[in-house]
């Protein structure tokens, strides 16, 4: 394996490639149309009649929280009223199925909006969540690849992630250009609202553009929401709108939170959560351990949906199953409910993780309430692989797979590029 040497990459846990081999570079997503991607439906899920209308959502470069929320104010209904299977990204072309309540094919089809087509299917007694997918099909281009032997670095790389690179959740799940989502949650998992709100609309990044860095600082140390909402810019309306209710009520951090969409506030959370996945993946490395040699005491997921746990007695046996892609080893990720059989652990890797950070299941248990969601905690598998198409074309690369819900597409071309993680949003 090798280590990444990129200190954003490595703050968020992503600190190790499966390959030994050098990356290709480039730059991912030089314009929407080098990153396409395409959700596979659960087909017929809800049945074909009920108060739920489910559409196929194309968009071109948007955000997919601002995506909804302008389709709402189209529609004239709450953001609350649809439903969504996966988040998908902005720098792209996106195809997904979305749900929308108490609406007519009619009123979808007066919807008109510049990069978005929008196109009823059926009624459905369902709305769409998240996960209700089979998972996502991309066709992707990284340009600029200046390297004398593309071709055969490609296919080295290819056979690696053929047989399975770190399942790590990607950049775009903790904030493309400001990755702060993790951070925001840990203050929120901590009861902490002024700071997650302080994180939140305050806390600048050197990706963002000066005047917005200039202004995101200047509230932060004023802490003043008055002068913010006068520099902060229109189109930076979750911020206003939390800007606006700490304005009309002082000190209330916690609804000012509230006014962001509920999906986005679940969000939060559930990318600490992932920060602790990625972390605990690359410490799983850092004492000596590989994706696909079992351990005692490790879980193992199996493609029916049979769990196991390896022992010294049926390791070889376990390893076996991996090597052959019958199963893989995985991390708990925790939540309000910890790991069946573990004791009310996560596992200790994990256990360290939480005692570092100052979090508890109870904390957990708050930000459920507190968010209206669950955050059960969960097993992922910490080997991602994919049968990829590969194919130079000059000196870029086009890359198909298909991958599982909550797989992440940039996951697999940091394995090939090795490049500043900028360079892939």
């Amino acid at each position: 394996m090798r280590q990444s040497t990129y200190p954003l990459e490595r703050d968020l846990g992503m600190r190790y490639y499966a390959s030994d081999a050098d990356g290709i570079g480039g730059r991912l997503r030089a314009a929407p149309t080098d990153f396409i991607v395409e959700e596979i439906p659960i087909e017929n899920k809800g049945g074909t009649t009920g108060p739920f209308l489910i559409c196929r959502l194309t968009k071109t470069n948007w955000e997919l929280q601002h995506a909804v929320k302008e389709i709402a104010k189209r529609l004239g209904i709450s953001h609350r009223r649809i439903g969504w299977a996966g988040t998908k990204d902005r720098n792209a072309i996106t195809t997904q199925w979305i749900s929308l309540y108490n609406i007519t094919p009619e009123q979808v089809n007066a919807v008109q909006m510049k990069d978005i087509v929008l196109e009823p299917l059926r009624s459905s007694n369902e709305a769409l969540s998240l996960g209700d997918l089979l998972g996502n099909r991309f066709d992707l281009v990284i340009r600029d690849c200046e390297v004398p032997d593309l071709a055969a670095r490609v296919d080295t790389i290819t056979g690696t992630v053929r047989e399975g690179v770190p399942n790590y959740f990607g950049l775009q799940r903790f904030g493309a250009i400001r990755p702060v989502t993790h951070t925001v949650g840990e203050w929120i998992l901590k009861g902490d609202y002024e700071q997650a709100v302080m994180t939140y609309i305050g806390l600048p990044f050197p990706s963002e553009n000066e005047t917005t860095r200039t202004t995101r600082q200047a509230f932060l140390d004023s802490r003043d929401p008055g002068p913010a909402l006068k520099e902060f810019p229109v189109q930076m309306n979750y911020e206003r709108a939390m800007l606006q209710h700490i304005y009309n009520n002082p000190g209330d951090y916690a609804g000012a939170l509230r006014e962001l969409p509920p999906k986005l506030l679940s969000m939060f959370v559930s990318a600490f959560q992932s920060y602790l996945f990625n972390c605990a993946l690359s410490q799983r490395f850092d004492d000596g351990h590989q994706l696909t040699e079992p351990v005692p005491g490790d879980h193992l997921v199996f493609a029916n949906g049979r769990t196991d746990t390896v022992t010294a007695v049926n390791a070889g046996a376990a390893a076996m199953h991996i090597k052959r892609g019958r199963c893989s080893i995985a991390l708990f990720m925790p939540g309000k409910e910890m790991a069946a059989g573990k004791g009310g652990t996560a596992g200790p890797v994990i256990d360290a993780l939480l005692a570092e950070h100052g979090i508890t299941r109870e904390d957990f248990g708050r930000a459920a309430r507190f968010v209206e969601t669950k955050f059960e905690g969960a097993y992922r598998p910490i080997s991602l692989r994919a049968d990829i198409e590969s194919a130079p074309e000059g000196n870029a690369v086009r890359l198909k797979f298909t991958l599982p819900p909550g797989h992440y597409a940039t996951t697999v071309c940091r394995e090939y590029m090795k490049a500043d993680p900028v360079r892939m949003i």
